[in-house]
């Protein structure tokens, strides 16, 4: 696991290494520490993941793991059901990050619904602004109550803008020592630093970043073939001794973003 006072980078599961022991061996071989497995992938859902298996390989490896949590997740839908489902995956994925010494799972917050109007867009979870925070709530107080004393955090990551009404639900969340903040600074590029005042608000509280580099509006580049000041980000996450995924989306991608960090750290 990490080691006290360093930086710790990770990769994430790539869609050209399907199989979990590629992905280890390297992320072992590039000398990474550790790997986000994306639930948004069918063989990383909650009732797939081999917790004997990533125990082996960890071990085989000398690495660990972190989480992302399926970006679909809606913990406040309106349909009580779905609602209940999400909030029972996560349920089930403190259990196997308790089980794995897991200590990050990454989240985003969703927009919901939105209804376009002549002259604005009216998202629901705005005009049902009750009900949406309620439902922050009462997810944050379950996974306090699930997580109990244990040293994993639900990081929230900014993706697209934060609205308003997330801006509020986030401030929700911190009031747990359960959740915390990824800084995703190829997002925040992409809406021109708008998410950046939001996360600096609350920099005590930073814990996971996503590293990509981003041109205008396109992101998940390499790390050294975008446009983002990359040294003043490294920084924040070096003062704030946040692990850092290199989230680049192909091995090239990664294998030229690790070359940049070993320059640069």
């Amino acid at each position: 696991m990490r080691e006290e006072g360093k930086i710790d980078l990770g990769m994430p599961t790539l869609i050209e290494l399907p199989e979990i022991e590629d992905c280890a061996a390297l992320c072992a071989g590039l000398g990474l520490q550790f790997i986000e497995l994306n639930m948004n992938m069918p063989q990383y859902q909650a009732d797939s993941l081999d917790v004997g298996l990533l125990t082996e390989l960890s071990e085989k490896y000398g690495i660990y793991y972190t989480i992302h949590l399926d970006e679909n997740l809606n913990i406040s839908d309106f349909n009580t059901r779905v609602a209940d489902a999400y909030t029972n995956t996560v349920r089930e994925t403190i259990y196997i990050a308790r089980k794995l010494q897991i200590p990050v799972l990454n989240m985003h917050l969703s927009q919901g619904v939105y209804f376009t109007l002549p002259d604005r867009k009216v998202f629901l979870f705005e005009e049902y602004l009750d009900h949406y925070l309620d439902s922050m709530r009462f997810f944050r107080d379950k996974c306090e109550r699930i997580a109990g004393s244990g040293n994993v955090k639900i990081c929230v990551e900014n993706s697209s803008g934060y609205t308003s009404f997330q801006r509020q639900a986030l401030d929700l969340l911190l009031e747990s020592p359960v959740f915390a903040l990824t800084f995703d600074i190829g997002h925040n590029h992409c809406v021109d630093g708008a998410d950046e005042p939001v996360i600096l608000r609350h920099r005590d509280r930073l814990s996971h970043f996503h590293f990509h580099d981003a041109t205008g509006k396109r992101d998940h580049l390499a790390l050294g073939t975008g446009e983002i000041d990359l040294a003043k980000y490294l920084s924040l996450a070096s003062c704030s001794l946040s692990r850092i995924v290199l989230e680049t989306k192909t091995v090239s991608g990664l294998r030229q973003s690790v070359e940049w960090m070993k320059s640069h750290l």
